[in-house]
């Protein structure tokens, strides 16, 4: 496991506001898009939901998750792992924003809010920001005028990261 990889990669799922969370219910796959309260430097993420909710049942008989984050061609991000249902009203206070008040309006005491832990596995990501991304356009218009398509840098544009389980 790359630790750099790690950092880049906890780097891009902080950029994300929502993110797509996918959830499973038997072999049904339901997807969702959920705000993103935080990402920890390990990559975990961290997400309010209700503790009413379908994807609650879900992830308490299937813990299986994927999360999806896409900022166009700019930032992709596919986090395969567990979720758990958190109870923790002391991290629920900590991690609140003003912004969650639109689907919980009474505010971080509402007792139906519960967090739901991403503890991811392995990941895979496209970072086409900062200078990738100047290589990302110098490499397609090269592609387009040779005919060729573009050439990617294993490990900083895209990479596959295995996390601790």
């Amino acid at each position: 496991m790359n630790e750099n990889q790690i950092e880049k990669l906890s780097g891009l799922l902080k950029s994300f506001d929502t993110v797509m969370l996918v959830t499973m219910d038997g072999d049904t796959c339901h997807a969702r898009p959920m705000a993103v309260a935080q990402v920890d430097e390990n990559a975990d993420l961290w997400l309010f939901t209700g503790r009413d909710s379908a994807k609650v049942r879900e992830i308490e008989a299937d813990g299986r998750v994927q999360v999806l984050g896409l900022e166009g061609w700019t930032n992709c991000v596919v986090l395969k792992g567990h979720a758990t249902v958190e109870e923790d009203r002391a991290l629920i206070r900590d991690l609140w924003k003003p912004a969650f008040k639109v689907w919980f309006p009474g505010g971080a005491e509402d007792p139906n809010i519960v967090l739901l832990h991403v503890r991811g596995e392995r990941a895979e990501y496209w970072d086409n920001t900062g200078l990738n991304r100047l290589s990302y356009l110098f490499q397609s218009l090269k592609a387009a005028a040779t005919g060729t398509t573009p050439e990617i840098k294993e490990g900083e544009q895209h990479g596959t990261v295995r996390l601790k389980p």
